[in-house]
């Protein structure tokens, strides 16, 4: 879509890469809601359940990951703002009908840029600490459904 790139705001006039010039916004309290699924074989989820996984808690162990990963969104994605979280939450719910670990993540913050990455990379990566801690059990488990839900900005 050369010539289109003026409406993308990650864009130069040049159509280089450039991080959004956010300078004039005003903070708002902005929160984000993020999901995602990893589905798993019906023994792994019982082993997970019963902290059975060789490898130590595996959702203790997603819960920090994932709020690890949310604050170093910036570092991680390249022309992202870093931003000061508030907070930021990781949850899970077993979910046995199709042997699944719903991810839920909420991050926010009071800036002048949303808080969307935070909350879809706090999935992301709780879902691949999941992964990886059960990869040994399960080699058919699969990452899906990753996606933002909710998004406010409010005044304060």
């Amino acid at each position: 879509m050369v010539g289109s790139h003026s409406a993308l705001t990650h864009l130069s006039p040049e159509g280089h890469a450039s991080m959004v010039d956010v300078s004039a916004k005003p903070p708002l309290l902005r929160r984000a809601v993020a999901v995602g699924v990893v589905i798993l074989r019906p023994a792994t989820l019982d082993l997970i359940q019963r902290n059975r996984i060789a490898k130590g808690n595996v959702l203790a162990t997603a819960r920090l990951a994932g709020i690890l990963a949310a604050k170093n969104t910036a570092t991680l994605i390249p022309l992202c703002h870093p931003i000061p979280l508030t907070h930021c939450s990781v949850d899970f719910e077993f979910l046995p009908r199709g042997n699944r670990i719903r991810i839920t993540a909420s991050a926010q913050v009071v800036a002048a840029t949303g808080v969307e990455m935070e909350a879809l990379t706090a999935v992301s990566v709780a879902a691949l600490t999941i992964y990886d801690m059960c990869k040994a059990v399960d080699k058919t488990m699969r990452l899906t459904g990753i996606r933002l839900v909710s998004k406010q900005k409010l005044r304060i």
